[in-house]
């Protein structure tokens, strides 16, 4: 026998009939046409819920009401529900609501100059955050309000079954039933026999990653009631909006669908079918979610018998039926399995027996989470501008508000949060309608105009700019800028909220900070000779928060910091060769001045690492995560519910990610994301190869194997390519100097480049010095002999160092921008300085040839030609003796004149 319910029933009874005798005695008159008006409260704030009646034209009655307790609450009306009319309401009633109330009735007395005809909307209102918990309207407003709840439409035929009463609908947060399932999760039911639907309500003081479930175990199964069971998954998405989808147990794990196309573990009916296209499938019907003081709520409708016989479980609402009830990590959508899925629930689950028809109601006060705080909170730092704009009011937290509200990096109405000495830059890009300021008041819109004073601290009617021509606004708190002050248009009430003001941090630690990719986490770093410290912080709610250094999540070096379960922080050192749980493989890298920290579900993790890691044993990818502080860090961020230090699984891995990486620029300060090969770089490397590849050896192979042609033409070609290559070379130098913005020389490429650049401007400087050239006949000086070598030396040091530039120059390309044409350049590069080693080597065979022509006669006497082939690494004499001539004859060798 239930006695517990049966007592709650009995004393409910006995309540209404002492307050029924109490409203008949009450002496005051019931000419308002809205006496006996009934309704239930719209939750707003508070976990505020309860019923509502008027009893007469002073009074009002209301039952079962549960509330948290607020700073200065009273008993507010206001002739309509908008946030112009809501805020210059008035108090209604003496009774005061300081303390948390738990399902408590009570009579509340108008004051006396207060009559129902001058009140459409009667709310519990907190007076200092001029802040709606809860209201009720008493007739339908002509004009509409924005700030209303979450509402889903229902996708059944009859619609949604609640009242719309024009401004704000009606929450449907009271049930006739309610049930605790665990300190922090209860189930709420109103059923309906003559519909044959039951309408279920889970509300949970949960984290907004985590699913709620409840379901009806299979009667015919097995002894685990899990296996079997028919249960509706829900929770809240990250934009705020409730889901709830119907699901199917196969086996206890994740939903998996393995190679052959079958489906097993905790999964939505639709997948076992493939598609819903009628809804026989999926038997819940969403009609209702909020997210109200870190407390889930959704609720849905589902008919007691459906046309669906394999995976629906049918609820015989007169007979005591099995329920199983669990509450864990929720995974989002992914490219293969496009659903929400609940993750292992972690110990938080359990069963228990029900009857539907039998009224129940356990559920003492409100549920009431440790952690309150929704809203999303932005971190300024001084060289980040916050970029502030408006949009529509979906989840303002201190409702009543306008339908328009600001928004700041891309976040809805957030708490900022500043750091005393460090300036704010904001970039104002809200409207000429929406001007920022930082006021003490806490609705804004210039509070003068409500006979209120304020102090302004930043900004005023001047600071307003739109995208295409933003205003730029500085804020500086100092040591008397209070603990917490609040941001809002000058024109507007209630368009922003908090800014909270603390003792430095982060930004007063580290030198440089950029914020990565989709502004959901910012990157600090400071530069010392041979090491890194590093900080990173995300700007939402998370159970870990990773950064990692590569192009992608594949072939990178991770970072992880998270709580772990005795709420201590800690960091981890992780490659990852993969996209498994398996892929991630622990790493030892020397780590020091190791910190992590939670705030509010914000993680922030913080190391000192060297640039270059120390490699005891030489061997571990940690080897190879060298940082260079000349070449940009290619950082990538992700964010997910739970981390753990060993036996990683699937569960483990990322909600949300970064699309791309972002290259922060280590000794610049600066962040770009990831992009294409540059055009100007692009320019560079051309330029250098038409100097390197094409004029500078075209200039060598001149001057070594033309010189057979009559007169000096080889020599002004030599001369002609050696200029221009040179030239261009100090062009395509500059031109990567200016697309950089610095001139680095760590990187192999540059020392390369540099030393080739180098010699090359040596060879002008050593050819304007060069000794004079024998006369005809006269053995060359020594000085000119060694000129010579000198000369020819350098200048094939200076094209093989060219061409080594040309290929480190390629390799570098790679490591910068990962290109997938780098290798196939490479190739070419190589088959082209191939060719040109061939043809040297062919001119070579030509020129030796020519020479042994020569010297046994067989070769035509040209004049002027003989001795320009000789080589300048092998000069020789260009006189012979008589002994060489038997008719006693002398061969006169007219040398051309050299350059």
């Amino acid at each position: 026998m239930h006695h517990t319910p049966i007592f709650v029933g009995c004393f409910i009874l006995i309540c209404s009939i002492v307050c029924y005798y109490a409203d008949a005695g009450s002496g005051c008159s019931k000419t308002s046409p809205l006496v006996d008006f009934e309704s239930e409260f719209e939750m707003v704030q508070h976990q505020l819920r309860g019923s509502f009646r008027i009893i007469d034209d002073c009074s009002f009655r209301v039952s079962n009401f549960d509330m948290l307790s607020g700073t200065d609450v009273h008993w507010w009306g206001a002739i309509a529900p908008d946030v112009n009319n809501f805020t210059a309401g008035f108090v209604v009633s003496d009774k005061k609501l300081n303390e948390t109330y738990k399902n408590a009735s009570f009579i509340v007395h108008l004051k006396k100059n207060v009559k129902w005809d001058q009140i459409q909307v009667i709310a519990a209102w907190d007076l200092p955050a001029a802040s709606d918990f809860g209201h009720v309207i008493l007739r339908k407003p002509n004009n509409g309000s924005a700030g209303s709840p979450s509402v889903a439409p229902s996708p059944s035929e009859d619609g949604n079954p609640w009242e719309d009463t024009g401004s704000i609908s009606i929450a449907p947060t009271s049930f006739e039933n309610c049930k605790v399932l665990a300190d922090n999760y209860r189930v709420r039911w109103t059923l309906s026999t003559q519909d044959k639907l039951i309408e279920i309500g889970l509300e949970g003081a949960i984290p907004t990653t985590n699913y709620m479930a409840f379901g009806w175990a299979n009667p015919n199964g097995s002894s685990n009631l899990m296996i079997g069971a028919d249960v509706a998954v829900m929770g809240i998405n990250e934009d705020g909006v409730p889901l709830v989808d119907d699901f199917y147990i196969t086996r206890l794990s994740e939903c998996m669908i393995n190679k052959d196309g079958m489906v097993h573990g905790v999964c939505p009916d639709t997948i076992f079918e493939g598609s819903d296209p009628v809804g026989l499938v999926n038997n819940t019907r969403l009609i209702y979610g909020h997210r109200r003081d870190g407390v889930s709520f959704v609720r849905y409708r589902r008919p007691l018998v459906t046309v669906d016989k394999k995976y629906d479980v049918p609820i015989n609402h007169t007979a005591s039926m099995d329920v199983i009830w669990a509450v864990g990590p929720m995974k989002p959508p992914d490219a293969i399995r496009p659903f929400y899925l609940p993750q292992n629930h972690g110990g938080t689950y359990g069963h228990l027996v029900l009857n539907v028809s039998e009224h129940v109601n356990d559920c003492l006060g409100p549920l009431d989470a440790e952690d309150k705080e929704d809203q999303d909170v932005v971190i300024a730092d001084a060289n980040s501008p916050l970029v502030v704009t408006s949009g529509p009011a979906l989840h303002y937290p201190n409702p009543p508000n306008p339908a328009k509200v600001l928004y700041i990096n891309k976040k809805e109405a957030p708490l900022l949060r500043v750091e005393r000495g460090v300036p704010v830059k904001f970039s104002l890009q809200a409207g000429h309608d929406v001007a920022l300021y930082i006021t003490s008041d806490m609705l804004g819109g210039n509070a003068t105009l409500r006979n209120m004073s304020e102090t302004i601290y930043a900004g005023g009617p001047e600071a307003e700019g739109v995208q295409a021509s933003p205003t730029e606004l500085t804020w500086a708190p100092d040591r008397n800028t209070p603990d917490q002050v609040f941001y809002h248009s000058i024109f507007q009430q209630k368009m922003g909220w908090r800014v909270q003001v603390v003792d430095g941090g982060l930004s007063d630690m580290y030198n440089n900070s950029v914020l990565l990719d989709d502004q959901q986490v910012t990157f600090f770093w400071t530069l010392s000779e041979d090491s890194i410290t590093i900080a990173a912080r995300g700007e939402k709610k998370s159970g870990y928060l990773a950064i990692g250094f590569g192009s992608g999540m594949i072939n990178s070096y991770a970072y992880v910091g998270w709580m772990d379960e005795a709420g201590k922080g800690r960091v981890k050192t992780y490659w990852i060769d993969g996209k498994g749980a398996l892929n991630v493989h622990p790493t030892k890298e020397n780590l020091t001045f190791v910190r992590c920290k939670s705030e509010s579900g914000i993680i922030t993790l913080e190391f000192t690492r060297p640039l270059k890691p120390s490699c005891p044993d030489g061997h571990g990818p940690q080897c190879k995560n060298i940082i260079d502080p000349t070449t940009p860090l290619k950082v990538i961020w992700a964010m997910g519910a739970k981390w753990v230090d060993k036996h990683l699984s699937d569960g483990n891995m990322h909600s949300s990610r970064s699309s791309r990486p972002m290259r922060v620029l280590l000794m610049r300060g600066s962040a770009e994301a990831e992009q294409d090969l540059q055009p100007v770089l692009a320019v560079h490397g051309f330029m250098m190869f038409l100097a390197w590849g094409i004029l500078l050896p075209g200039g060598i192979l001149a001057a070594r194997y033309l010189k057979h042609v009559k007169g000096d033409g080889w020599y002004q070609i030599h001369v002609y390519l050696q200029y221009s290559g040179l030239s261009i070379v100090l062009l395509g130098l500059l031109f990567a100097v200016a697309e950089l913005r610095g001139f680095y020389v760590s990187s192999v490429h540059v020392k390369f480049g540099i030393a080739a650049i180098l010699l090359a401007c040596i060879q002008p400087v050593n050819a304007f010095f060069r000794p004079k050239k024998p006369a005809n006949g006269e053995l060359g000086s020594p000085n000119r002999i060694l000129w010579e070598y000198s000369h020819a030396i350098v200048g094939r040091c200076t094209i093989g160092i060219g061409i080594a530039a040309q290929f480190t120059g390629m390799k570098h390309l790679g490591d910068r921008y990962d290109s997938e044409n780098v290798h196939g350049l490479i190739w070419a590069l190589i088959i082209w300085f191939m060719i040109i080693a061939l043809m040297a080597i062919y001119l070579e065979h030509q020129e030796r040839q020519r020479r042994r022509d020569r010297t046994n006669g067989r070769s035509n006497w040209v004049l002027g030609n003989e001795d320009d082939s000789v080589d300048l690494l092998g000069p020789t004499i260009s006189i012979e003796g008589k002994e060489s001539h038997p008719s006693g004859t002398m061969e006169v060798q007219l040398e051309p004149l050299r350059g």
